[in-house]
């Protein structure tokens, strides 16, 4: 497996756990605001149940009379604080089962459609005076506070509905050996309140099936899209690795056949007293077996990238160069085509390799003539440190999605006006190779039906 696939793999799989993440945290932070307006209305229903003067409010105030003369009891030493708390659970107990009877009341004419319980806890109890802090009672972090009313479950940090705190300064008279006293204090009394709904949990993620449901398929989906494509993207690797290797041992595999042809030509055509026809079909023979040589090197040649083409660069003077290039073609197809020049007198030392640049430069001209064209100009200038060849024609055009694609390997353009072209597909990926290798560059400008233009940069240093 090539490097740049595995990189590939490597970043896909990076993106999928960011994507994942995003959309854990989204899901996440939907869940904890649809708890939050879970909790708030129940919250808000709580609030509302024991309004002023219904039977729970009176619970409560029967609740608050008797502790608070326990508490005037507990300031004159007459019981000690363990007996207050004990009283005050004593009485709380004793009226709890009144207040769930009527809460239940409430609940159920509410008709919430899920099972809400409260209860209230003690939380601190400090009385102050004028000479010290009395603290009777104070709740520890994650110790169970004494329950005051209300019913029995174990208590969830996430459904605390909050604190409450009722403050209050007391005095009351007090007869002592004949004398009347007046003994003041101040209470400060917190409690705190929970409710608890079976499986509420449950009941959110049930408001969220939607979009659980959905993320999950989402989900599924991305990881198949992943893993076809990056096995689609394997296989097309193995497919084109294949191809290449075939291409390569199958154009190999012929030549040793060409080469022997090509000596058995060699004595037969040393052989005197030959009829005409004999000699015609030799010459028949030794052309051919020349031109399927010439196309076996091109197709090993077009094998190779531009990184594993060795250049062997000499000076070249740019106007003899391709003058001499031009002049040779327009001989092979004078009948063919009308070739236009117009060549800058400046000539510049170029330093390529004088075999691939040549063939580049053919290649792009032999494929104007394949596709119609029968007007060619070709113009050359000098731009800053660059050498430029324009090849424009008057051919069939390329489309505007397939000029993306004419530089790639056995590549060819579907055309219904242009019949019996013949070729591997191969010139253009070439050049494109070559014109690279010298750290030039090759752009095609072209209108369906209005020809096409070519334009190579080469450097000048």
């Amino acid at each position: 497996m090539s490097r740049k696939i595995i990189l590939l793999i490597i970043a896909s799989i990076i993106g999928l756990i960011a994507l994942s993440y995003i959309q854990a945290r989204l899901i996440k932070n939907t869940y904890s605001l649809r708890k939050e307006a879970f909790t708030d209305n129940a919250s808000n229903t709580v609030s509302k149940i024991g309004s002023y003067g219904s039977p729970i409010d009176s619970i409560f105030d029967a609740i608050s009379d008797t502790f608070v003369k326990d508490l005037d009891r507990y300031n004159l030493n007459k019981i000690s604080s363990e007996q207050l708390l004990n009283r005050l659970q004593t009485i709380s107990d004793s009226l709890n089962p009144r207040f769930i009877k009527e809460y239940e009341k409430e609940i159920d004419f509410k008709d919430l459609g899920y099972n809400l319980k409260y209860h209230r806890q003690l939380k601190n109890l400090v009385i102050l005076d004028s000479l010290k802090t009395d603290t009777i009672f104070k709740r520890k972090k994650r110790e169970k506070g004494l329950k005051l009313i209300g019913y029995d479950f174990e208590s969830n940090s996430d459904l605390h509905l909050g604190t409450s705190t009722w403050e209050t300064n007391r005095t009351f008279e007090e007869i002592n050996e004949g004398k009347t006293e007046k003994i003041s204090y101040h209470i400060v009394f917190e409690t705190s309140n929970y409710i608890n709904i079976d499986d509420w949990e449950k009941i959110i993620l049930n408001e969220m099936r939607s979009l659980l449901i959905f993320s999950f398929c989402i989900f599924l989906f991305v990881i198949g899209l992943f893993y076809y494509s990056i096995k689609n993207l394997i296989t097309q690797k193995k497919i084109a690795d294949i191809k290449t290797d075939f291409v390569n041992n199958i154009t190999h595999e012929l030549k040793t056949p060409l080469s022997t042809l090509a000596l058995a030509t060699k004595i037969l055509k040393k052989e005197e007293h030959q009829s005409p026809m004999i000699v015609s079909t030799i010459g028949t023979i030794e052309r051919q077996n020349i031109r399927l040589q010439k196309l076996i090197d091109q197709v090993l040649n077009n094998s190779l990238g531009y990184k594993e083409l060795s250049l062997e660069k000499q000076p070249v003077q740019s106007v003899d160069f391709i003058s001499e290039i031009l002049n040779d073609f327009e001989v092979s197809h004078k009948e063919e085509v009308s070739l236009g020049k117009s060549i800058s007198t400046k000539n510049l030392e170029l330093s390529i390799d004088k075999f691939y640049t040549t063939t580049a430069i053919v290649n792009i001209l032999e494929n104007a003539v394949k596709y119609g064209a029968n007007k060619i100009e070709v113009a050359t200038k000098n731009d800053r440190d660059y050498w430029k060849i324009k090849i424009k024609d008057n051919g069939i055009g390329i489309s505007k999605k397939n000029q993306k694609l004419v530089f790639n390997k056995f590549y060819r353009a579907e055309n219904k006006d242009v019949h019996n072209v013949k070729g591997l597909g191969l010139g253009l990926y070439y050049s494109h190779q070559i014109i690279k290798a010298h750290n030039g560059s090759i752009k095609v400008e072209s209108e369906k039906g209005k020809g096409t233009t070519f334009t190579i940069a080469l450097p000048l240093k």
